[in-house]
């Protein structure tokens, strides 16, 4: 079951943050990463978020969560995470499926790790396509997917 969550809630952004951690520290090793910016997120940065929170639950614990930031034509998914114990579950699958299905958007966005290999098949799996490479400042290569909607 995915559900919209209340970031703005501190108890649920403790639960975000905390499903943040433990999914971040997997990336952040896979991706060889010494400052990972999003395991440097703190509890305030979720409660002030402006974007939108939504966490797939399986017997009454969040098991993965979705944050997306919506535009006029465009949906980024400013991130994804599952937690390790769900891992290879299709939870990732399942939260993608769910975030092209409630947006209207012409436009759909995702960043990664180039070595995050798990992820790019994940967004290859729904069509998304490669836009460009670059180094961050923090030593992780990211890449950037987009995934165009056909109007009729």
């Amino acid at each position: 079951m995915i559900i919209k969550i209340d970031n703005k809630n501190n108890k649920i952004a403790s639960q975000i943050r905390e499903m943040f951690q433990c999914s971040y520290q997997v990336e952040a090793e896979l991706l060889n990463a010494v400052n990972f910016p999003p395991l440097q997120r703190k509890l305030s940065d979720f409660i002030n978020s402006g974007s939108e929170f939504y966490a797939h639950y399986q017997s009454n614990f969040i098991s993965g969560v979705v944050e997306v930031k919506k535009q006029k034509d465009l949906t980024h998914i400013q991130s994804l995470v599952v937690h390790p114990k769900y891992f290879r579950q299709g939870i990732g699958r399942k939260l993608v499926q769910f975030v092209l299905e409630k947006y209207t958007s012409k436009i759909f966005t995702v960043e990664t790790g180039l070595k995050n290999y798990p992820a790019i098949k994940l967004y290859r799996i729904f069509n998304f396509q490669e836009q460009g490479q670059w180094d961050t400042d923090h030593g992780v290569t990211k890449v950037r997917f987009q995934k165009i909607i056909a109007t009729e």
